[in-house]
């Protein structure tokens, strides 16, 4: 298995363009599967920068309903003729983040998405390659991080807290290893964590994405919550990967807490699982 980052507020590569957005591309012996777009079109031409030819993409999903994550979809699809898109029905809800002004941001997917032929709206322990499955549906053991404030949703004319159940986290297994990419965890880390070891009796040998740990308007997670955080993934046996909403002081205090367990991703990357 063959992970590549695309896009990320980093890079690993001074060729490559970075943003506030994240897309992955996983390649498998089954399927050649694309985890979220970016912003737009930046991940395509970082792509091609690294000789991938995304025509090849098979599976594209959708981690959840959030420009950073699906502003690239139409774009790729005019290029990409046959790959299926598989998000959260939900995913399509208008959705907005409160800024510091007080003014409602629409944050949600590109309009012209939902006159697709080619969506698949996916569930909970959903398979759609060999050894591919999407998980959603998270069971809270915990609150939400509170760095999730400020975003929202319609519902019947008012905006109210965002429940996230737009959001899905997708498992890659193959020889014997196996892949939990997560983008942004808005449910919190630690629920999909736990939520992820109850359906499946293990804990994935990798898991990458944002852990949400840091918005726009809030700032940086509270020290506790990051200690709290660091507590629980040190119980588990699976090495991290984290990037993007993650923020970078606090993925700098995980660092200093988890050691080798953590590592940061940025655009460019390749990982061999």
């Amino acid at each position: 298995m063959k992970i590549t980052i695309l896009s990320e507020n980093t890079v690993a590569d001074e060729r490559l363009e970075c943003e506030h957005g994240l897309s992955v591309l996983v390649q498998m012996q089954s399927a050649v599967v694309l985890f979220d777009t970016g912003c737009g079109s930046m991940f395509m031409r970082n792509a091609e920068k690294l000789g991938i030819d995304l025509t090849q993409v098979t599976h594209v999903i959708l981690s959840h309903g959030h420009y950073d994550h699906a502003g690239g979809i139409p774009e790729f699809l005019t290029i990409n003729k046959t790959a299926s898109v598989y998000l959260r029905k939900e995913a399509l809800s208008p959705v907005y983040a409160i800024r510091a002004s007080g003014e409602a941001e629409y944050i949600g997917v590109p309009d012209s998405l939902a006159d697709s032929s080619r969506l698949v709206f996916s569930h909970d322990g959903m398979t759609i390659a060999p050894g591919i499955t999407l998980y959603s549906d998270f069971k809270l053991s915990e609150p939400i991080p509170e760095t999730n404030q400020g975003l929202v949703k319609a519902e019947e004319g008012q905006l109210a807290p965002d429940d996230f159940l737009h959001e899905q986290a997708a498992c890659f297994a193959e020889n014997g290893r196996s892949l939990l990419l997560t983008g942004c965890s808005h449910h919190g880390i630690i629920n999909i964590m736990k939520d992820y070891y109850q359906k499946t009796g293990e804990f994935p040998d990798l898991v990458l994405g944002g852990f949400h740990l840091h918005s726009h308007t809030h700032g940086k997670a509270e020290d506790q919550v990051i200690q709290h955080t660091a507590d629980y993934l040190a119980g588990t046996s699976s090495t991290y990967l984290t990037c993007h909403c993650t923020g970078q002081p606090s993925y700098d205090a995980l660092k200093q807490l988890l050691g080798e367990q953590i590592r940061y991703a940025s655009a460019g990357q390749t990982i061999s699982l």
